[in-house]
């Protein structure tokens, strides 16, 4: 029903913008319509991206960050973010595109879509890691009778919190960089600054 939009209405008098759109209109709101989903499916890897950025962070404040006499800055975890994506990257392209090829017969490896999966399924396997390591925490706090002690150190170190920053950095070396390949091969030029709109519209409600 969207071409219609580009069909002359012999109605109207002196035709404009809004009661005549091109083609090109036309098919840049079909893209648009076609995109939100893959767009919707990923608003839960963000939700997980801010629950380590925020949540995490929080945690490390009350375990023990002390390597011999130096003590880790809660937010120095993000290091280990992104060390995964730097990691997680270059062993894409050398190592899982060519496996890829082999097996899915297809030139590129694995669809976007394909990655964005990956992406959800490694951010699912850190909140299941993130959800170990507080009942962890939560057990060490009940044992040493700190309950009732926010601000008291628990004798738990800090590294418990290592591996859903390496999963949630390994996710978004997968699912990100597939919406730059959106916005740089399947969205019309014109569209690039509305796709990026779109991202940060989708990412902005999981922090607040």
């Amino acid at each position: 029903f969207l071409d219609r939009a580009a069909i002359e209405d012999p109605s109207v008098i002196k035709a404009n913008k809004w009661n005549l759109a091109t083609l090109t209109d036309v098919e840049e709101v079909k893209l648009v319509l076609i995109m939100l989903p893959i767009w919707a499916t990923t608003i839960i890897f963000w939700t997980v991206y801010a629950q380590m950025s925020i949540f995490s962070v929080s945690q490390a404040t009350t375990m023990d960050r002390h390597i011999g006499k130096f003590q880790i800055p809660p937010a120095s975890l993000t290091v280990f973010f992104v060390g995964a994506i730097l990691l997680t990257v270059p062993v894409y392209d050398r190592l899982i595109v060519p496996i890829a090829r082999k097996v899915i017969k297809n030139p590129q490896g694995l669809t976007p879509l394909q990655r964005i999966a990956i992406g959800l399924v490694l951010s699912i396997i850190a909140m299941v890691g993130a959800a170990l390591t507080e009942i962890k925490r939560l057990i060490a706090v009940t044992r040493n009778g700190l309950t009732n002690n926010p601000t008291a150190q628990i004798p738990l170190s800090v590294f418990w919190l290592v591996p859903q920053f390496l999963f949630v950095g390994a996710g978004e070396a997968f699912t990100y960089i597939v919406y730059l390949i959106f916005a740089k091969w399947y969205v019309y030029k014109d569209m690039r600054l509305a796709d990026e709109g779109i991202e940060l519209e989708e990412s902005e409600p999981t922090f607040h």
